[in-house]
């Protein structure tokens, strides 16, 4: 009976085990999950539809009610992890080990995604409180603690990390490259529409992306091949992290089906 004693888990351990390392199996950690990926859900789309004029006018109240319950769960359960990541050996210093749980991205998220509900009570510009009401959009990103493709996803980036930097360098040469060249050919005939390198970056963004700009288009021979081959190599250059992340993303599920797990940290396969 001693021994049983001593094995459970105390009431600080168990919290930690409900909010952040849930064991397969563990039901109420589950439900806590569920419960929170709901709030979340709605709470975004509160956020969301709370921008259309007519709704604001006449459920303005409900949704701002709705959204005090939903910053108070929030902030119990931000102030709960603080309190539960003591339970762990990394994070067990009372006040250093907290403050270094608090660094971490997903408690830097949460923290911003409750800010903006306290600050609207600061006596501050109104300016700055509607482009911090912005940042409640960031509690979208709390999905991922709840969802395991959220998960799933963030592993991917992870593996191919050193690919897509790869890929995002050559893009970068590429921008810089194409900006110059079109200036150097289109500067003299469109002094307004290219002025200078940075100016031309626009476009040539817009036609790496294949978006393209109705206003701003090179009226030059030399201009005209230059926006050709541009757009050709920007399709051929923005397929390539795509088919990076595709190709990850069907591994993933593949090791996943297989029940192997990844480190969360490096992505790599565990033993």
């Amino acid at each position: 009976m001693v021994e049983e004693v001593k094995e459970s888990p105390n009431f600080r351990q168990r919290t930690w085990e409900i909010l952040e390392a849930a064991k397969p199996g563990d039901e109420t950690s589950r439900i806590f999950d569920m419960f929170m990926f709901t709030l979340i859900i709605l709470n975004v789309t509160a956020v969301i539809v709370g921008s259309v004029k007519s709704i604001e006018a006449g459920y303005g109240r409900a949704l701002g009610l709705f959204e005090a319950f939903s910053v108070a769960i929030f902030t119990v359960e931000y102030i709960v992890r603080l309190w539960a990541a003591a339970s762990q050996i990394e994070f067990a210093r009372p006040v250093a080990g907290r403050l270094r749980f608090a660094t971490r991205p997903m408690q830097i998220i949460d923290l911003m995604a409750i800010l903006p509900f306290y600050l609207e009570f600061l006596p501050i510009d109104t300016r700055v409180v509607r482009i911090f009401r912005l940042f409640r959009l960031l509690r979208i990103a709390k999905l991922g603690r709840y969802s395991k493709t959220s998960r799933m996803l963030a592993r991917v980036f992870t593996t191919r990390k050193e690919e897509l930097v790869i890929t995002a360098s050559v893009m970068a040469v590429m921008l810089i490259l194409a900006s110059s060249f079109i200036y150097y050919a289109e500067n003299e005939a469109q002094p307004d529409k290219f002025p200078d390198i940075p100016s031309s970056m626009w476009w040539a963004i817009v036609t790496l992306t294949t978006v393209g700009y109705g206003d701003v288009y090179p009226v030059t021979t030399l201009g005209k091949f230059l926006a050709a081959a541009i757009a050709l190599l920007g399709i051929g250059m923005f397929a390539l992290p795509a088919g990076i992340l595709g190709a990850s993303f069907v591994e993933e599920i593949e090791r996943h089906k297989a029940g192997k797990q990844c480190c969360p940290h490096c992505g790599e396969e565990l033993e």
